[in-house]
């Protein structure tokens, strides 16, 4: 009988040993993930429309090799035999054609059913796409995808804190997250957590998680008062790591919606998902009241007033750079990029006339024709025409810009071709196609000198890091656009209410945590 037992623990210790080897973990059956997905945030309160180019779009190797945490060499690209088949990512912008929609979505279904099956996908989105006459698109995009791969497939998902999360959505996804950081500083960390969470699911063979707690909350609020640098974001979105580090909880995400966008999905949500139905419930109902009773104390991350406050502050400011944000046509929400009317307050002012005056760069307004006379003029000649409003022309018509060609570069991913034109005082960036201007370098490479500048105007709403880190003093300017921040009275018709901060006055809304059918069970 001891030989017996003897033998048996010799084979058990063989095995561990066999297991362990390195030369066994090569030739153990990976699981096979797929990559796929579609990104934008599109204001449907602007006239522009997104067409499929806008996404530069990405096939094969080309995809894997866009996510950092993906490089050659890296743990998780060993752990799996990845299939990547499209990305796309646009610009904030207008509503997306249903031509383009379909295009993508159709070479992305297209490219999956070449490579069934599939134990996983990592599904990455953005979240805030509007498409020309279909609600909810990502639902929708979900949806066409589950058909393809079937049901068994374990879907992660990732997204923007900034995106909507609909039922559909919710149900179709296995695994879910989103940033936690407004400016979204932990954007990779975020997507890399979505498919450590999927390939750990699929090589313990736990699978799908065995609950997903979905709150929607009636509050639609812009990113811009719900930035996770002030309170009481900042406090809120720290709840969050200790309730998904929990035992029994895979992952836990508060998204504050898309506000620019007049659809019934649009709205906060929490989601927690794991194998422990108490704390999954407990999780997303204590993270959706902490974010339901701040409500009232959203406010702007950066003082705001009128244009004009704005600059005479500016103006009498001894702090030098003084950066004022034209908010209400910032393309990284969804404004078309080239409303005027910002930059036509600027070059009408007297004080930026004589060359001698306050400094300052504007940046930036898209003028194709205009860069086109800056190249045959080169640097040093002079350039008179127009830029702008040829998409939203409802506040300003196109502005003419005469003056100095300081500097011409090429090659941007975004604008293609970037100017920078003097006139008088005023350092105006003008764009082939628009473009945000988000780092030190989008100025310096074209021969501008931003921490020097008296005043910097950017399109934008919240400072991004290195915008930030390089103000003396900043301001929000409330000015029109297709991301106007006046958002109670923008002309919301389809919006589900009530809803904060439209209807102030409204009853506490039922919070308990909905469990959501497992894609298992959707039909």
């Amino acid at each position: 009988m001891r030989r017996i037992s003897s033998f048996i623990i010799l084979c058990q210790l063989t095995i561990c040993i066999v297991l362990e080897n390195p030369i066994y973990a090569q030739t153990k059956k990976l699981p096979r993930i797929a990559i796929a997905g579609l990104g934008i945030e599109s204001s449907t309160f602007s006239p522009a429309l997104t067409e499929e180019p806008a996404f530069h779009a990405q096939y094969g190797s080309a995809v894997l090799n866009s996510f950092p945490f993906f490089a050659v060499d890296s743990p998780l690209r060993k752990r799996a035999i990845w299939i990547p088949t499209i990305t796309g990512h646009s610009l904030p912008g207008g509503a997306v054609t249903r031509e383009a929609y379909e295009s993508l979505v159709g070479k992305t279904l297209d490219s999956l059913k070449k490579y069934l099956p599939y134990d996983g996908l990592f599904f990455d989105i953005h979240g805030a796409m509007s498409v020309v006459g279909l609600d909810d698109p990502e639902g929708d995009f979900i949806v066409r995808i589950r058909k393809v791969v079937g049901k068994k497939t374990v879907i992660s998902t990732s997204m923007d804190l900034h995106g909507n999360v609909s039922l559909r959505l919710a149900e179709n996804s296995d695994l879910i997250n989103c940033y936690r950081m407004a400016p979204h500083e932990d954007a990779w960390e975020t997507k890399e957590r979505a498919v450590t969470n999927l390939v750990e699911r699929l090589e313990s063979g736990k699978g799908k998680p065995k609950y997903k707690a979905w709150i929607p909350i009636p509050v639609l609020l812009p990113g811009e008062k719900t930035s996770t640098r002030i309170e009481p974001a900042k406090t809120i979105y720290k709840g969050i790591g200790p309730i998904a580090s929990q035992q029994g909880i895979v992952d836990a995400s508060i998204w504050i919606g898309y506000a620019w966008a007049d659809e019934p999905r649009n709205r906060a949500v929490v989601m927690v998902v794991g194998d422990d139905k108490q704390k999954v419930t407990q999780g997303a109902e204590q993270l959706a009241q902490s974010f339901w009773k701040g409500r009232f104390g959203f406010q702007f991350v950066a003082p705001t007033k009128t244009w004009k406050e704005c600059l005479d502050s500016a103006l009498h400011s001894d702090k030098h750079p003084f950066f004022i944000s034209d908010m209400g046509d910032n393309p990284t929400a969804g404004g078309a990029g080239d409303v005027t009317w910002t930059l036509t307050e600027i070059l009408s002012n007297p004080i930026f006339k004589s060359a001698d005056g306050p400094s300052l760069i504007y940046a930036s307004i898209p003028g194709a024709e205009l860069v086109k006379s800056a190249i045959a003029a080169g640097v040093g000649g002079h350039v008179d025409g127009v830029a702008g409003a040829k998409v939203d022309a409802r506040y300003a018509p196109p502005v003419r810009i005469s003056g100095t060609v300081e500097s011409i570069v090429y090659g941007d991913k975004d604008a293609e071709v970037e100017v920078s034109v003097k006139v008088g005082s005023v350092h105006v960036i003008v764009t082939q196609k628009r473009k945000p201007y988000h780092h030190e370098m989008d100025f310096t490479k074209l021969g501008l000198a931003p921490r020097k500048s008296d005043i910097v105007v950017v399109k934008i709403g919240y400072l991004e890091p290195e915008l930030y880190a390089m103000r003396a003093a900043w301001l929000m300017a409330l000015t029109p656009g297709g991301v106007d921040q006046d958002i109670e009275h923008l002309p919301y018709k389809r919006i589900e209410r009530p809803m904060f901060p439209f209807d102030r006055d409204m009853k506490d809304p039922d919070l308990k945590a909905r469990i959501v059918k497992s894609s298992d069970e959707v039909q």
